[in-house]
């Protein structure tokens, strides 16, 4: 467990390094390097790293099936509210997923929710980008097991992922298509997204604040029931 703990944080700090970098113009490495293509690269290697943890992982069937299931379920929250402006259902359901059945999973839920929405809503360089956002809230909502869960904790995870998961998304676009790369730039960018992130974040601590506890008690009752173990002074035969 340990192990799985130091590598998620290990690739996550240089998919986020790959971000932060360009934020400094003085750096002699802008002089050369395509840092919008240095992120996708890293952030591609990151999911292709994290879905092979995934395969590798002692998962049983069920447990499969069930992660199968709420990315399904992610994926058809997520395109009905594709009309309405950073209205994302799927990210609550997301949140919930890795609180519940782990960083894995929940990382395997957020990535295919994007990936899978996007052949409906539009494929295109920004999904490795989604993907890699979306398994961040799988990932860092398993970590809210380690405080007293509650309401209030769920809504200040969703305000922090919707402005967070704007930042990566934005990130993206400033790396990629903007000129100069300079901390104007990218001021002038997540300033524009503003609104759009707000959104994102207040519906986040709507759908967690009514129905995360919620849930998170249905997928847990869930999980009870095919996570079992055997003891032989528990053998009911005799009786």
């Amino acid at each position: 467990m340990r192990r799985r703990i130091v590598f998620l944080g290990l690739i996550s700090g240089i998919c986020a390094a790959s971000l932060i970098i360009p934020l400094f113009p003085s750096s002699p490495l802008n002089s050369f390097l395509n840092w919008g293509m240095i992120a996708t690269i890293l952030i591609t290697l990151t999911i292709l790293a994290l879905l092979f943890e995934f395969d590798t992982a002692k998962v049983s069937s069920r447990e499969i099936a069930v992660i199968a299931m709420l990315s399904a379920v992610s994926v058809v929250s997520r395109i009905p509210f594709a009309a309405v402006p950073s209205v994302q259902p799927c990210t609550y359901l997301i949140a919930c997923s890795g609180y519940v059945f782990g960083p894995i999973a929940g990382f395997m839920v957020g990535a295919v929710t994007a990936l899978v929405s996007n052949f409906f809503l539009g494929q295109g360089p920004w999904t490795p980008y989604q993907m890699f956002a979306w398994g961040l809230v799988g990932i860092t909502a398993a970590g809210l097991r380690y405080v007293n869960l509650n309401t209030k904790w769920l809504i200040a995870f969703g305000i922090i992922w919707g402005y967070l998961f704007g930042w990566i998304t934005n990130t993206w676009f400033w790396a990629s298509l903007i000129y100069p790369l300079t901390f104007r730039t990218w001021v002038i960018v997540q300033l524009n997204s503003v609104w759009f992130d707000t959104l994102h974040a207040l519906s986040n601590a709507v759908l967690l604040g009514f129905f995360g506890m919620k849930t998170i008690a249905i997928l847990e009752r869930y999980k009870k029931h095919f996570n079992w173990v055997y003891s032989p002074g528990d053998d009911t035969s005799k009786v």
